[in-house]
């Protein structure tokens, strides 16, 4: 089941945005609960946030070589279409053709 409210999708940019505003928010709740805790939680806060900000480090790094991948498929896409446009306009007439008869076959 699908709980989400919302119909359209994030971009990914938005999704690290949303992402880092709620490390924000969370690293603020840390901060000020630090403040109130005894030593043995705020060893253990101290030892969450590093571990937070290690994993908040491993998600843009992720981010970004799966940026990188996308744009450089992309133009390898596009580097063939423009060297075999002939070849690439029959592929695509018969993927049309075969997804068609597939769907007015469902119907």
């Amino acid at each position: 089941m699908n709980h989400r409210t919302d119909t359209h999708p994030q971009s990914a940019e938005q999704l690290i945005k949303n992402i880092q505003q709620l490390m924000e928010e969370v690293e603020t709740i840390v901060s000020k609960s630090s403040d109130s805790a005894t030593s043995g939680i705020t060893d253990k806060l101290g030892e969450l946030q590093d571990r937070f900000n290690g994993a908040k480090t491993k998600v843009a790094g992720y981010y970004k070589v799966a940026r990188q991948k996308v744009v450089d498929g992309a133009q390898a896409a596009d580097d063939t279409i423009r060297s075999h446009p002939y070849e690439s306009l029959a592929v695509a007439l018969g993927v049309g053709v075969l997804l068609g008869a597939v769907l007015r076959r469902r119907d």
